[in-house]
């Protein structure tokens, strides 16, 4: 055995493997196959859910309006782990957000129902000890500081000039929180280019009165963006607004109504938290919208939504769940891991109270109640 040959053979087996690489855009036959629907309670008492897949493929949950918790499965939604205290006290502040760069997992937790002081939990150990730290965030150009609740998560960018870029939607309370105020009310966005350290404010969503956005990158870089109405004297106050970014999400234009998705029950001045999430699949824009669906006057039936086009069109639902639902979050699972193939649910209410957790897949939804609003493409049916 040659000395180069002996020296090269040490250093393979003492040097460690190196990292394997997440892959972000996997196939649309994960999301196919055989129909998956199961449902498990994660959390009791509190409110304010949220949930993100981390690049290891842990499905994250986080929960709670006095203290601040998570949950972690490592099998895609199968089986959950204890419990783990993120800040107490704390108020959630919605919008977990995996940085695909370095793998960090950021949440904003609030001191109490905003408008509120705001710190940032940091997780390098993919959800399971937090530590916090300041939160710089920069206010709007017109001196505005966004409120984090209850917002859906944030995400990644991974296409054009501002690849490698976190945003996660946010709010403006114009004070406080009272029927009076609706009206300068507005949602927004926060985008960071530095992994979180520091924060920037985007312009306001170009409709006032709107509260508790979501949004997804679309396969061409555009941000579409979803937002509930918070201002009951808006035209059609009980249907999501629409927007979308060809910025990095440092502006909004082009909004509209979106008809075919309801804004929590119909009975009420204004509208309930929505979940939203997008499949990866490599050149698709295969959209999932959450919130429920009801003419009663209380908020029940989880129901979930499916887009083929980027949020144009919404031809298929299904019920998730028909018992009292309330504020509900989404995330899909990544390719390689265990979470791959699967949306994940995570709603208020459910049989048992407190916070479920629904696993699905497309190919459940596909077998939902056609709405009439465009179509399913014909590869899907």
């Amino acid at each position: 055995m040659s000395k180069f040959y002996f020296i090269a053979t040490i250093l393979l087996m003492v040097m460690p493997a190196a990292a394997k690489q997440p892959i972000f855009e996997g196939t649309l036959d994960s999301h196919l196959g055989k129909p998956v629907m199961e449902m498990h309670q994660v959390f009791s008492g509190q409110r304010f859910p949220n949930v993100v897949v981390t690049l290891d493929g842990t499905v994250l949950t986080t929960w709670g309006n006095k203290n601040v918790q998570a949950r972690r499965s490592e099998d895609g939604g199968k089986t959950w782990q204890a419990p783990i205290t993120i800040a107490d006290p704390g108020f959630q502040g919605g919008g977990t957000t995996v940085d695909e760069g370095s793998g960090d997992i950021l949440t904003f937790v609030e001191e109490h129902h905003p408008p509120a002081k705001i710190a940032l939990f940091r997780s390098t150990d993919d959800g399971k000890t937090w530590q916090k730290e300041p939160a710089q965030i920069a206010p709007d150009k017109a001196g505005n500081l966004p409120s984090m609740h209850m917002n859906e998560h944030g995400i990644t960018l991974r296409h054009g000039k501002h690849k490698g870029r976190l945003i996660r939607p946010t709010r403006w309370y114009a004070g406080k929180n009272e029927r009076a105020r609706w009206p300068d009310h507005y949602t927004n966005a926060i985008y960071s280019d530095d992994g979180g350290k520091t924060w920037q404010t985007s312009e306001p969503f170009p409709e006032n009165g709107t509260g508790e956005a979501t949004l997804a990158e679309l396969s061409d870089g555009r941000i579409y963006y979803n937002s509930r109405v918070h201002w009951q004297d808006r035209p059609n106050n009980t249907r999501r607004r629409a927007a979308v970014s060809d910025d990095g999400g440092q502006t909004w234009k082009n909004w509209t109504l979106v008809e075919t998705l309801p804004d929590g029950h119909q009975h009420r001045s204004y509208g309930c938290m929505g979940g939203l999430t997008r499949l990866p699949v490599a050149g698709r824009d295969i959209l999932i919208f959450s919130n429920i669906d009801t003419e009663q006057a209380k908020r029940e039936h989880a129901t979930v939504w499916a887009s083929f086009d980027g949020g144009k069109t919404w031809p298929v639902k299904r019920l998730v769940y028909d018992g009292p639902s309330g504020y509900s979050s989404l995330a899909v699972g990544r390719p390689e891991t265990p979470s791959e193939g699967l949306v994940f649910l995570h709603f208020e209410g459910g049989p048992a109270g407190g916070s479920q957790v629904a696993r699905f897949n497309l190919a459940w939804l596909l077998q939902g109640e056609t709405t009439g609003d465009g179509q399913i493409p014909g590869d899907l049916k």
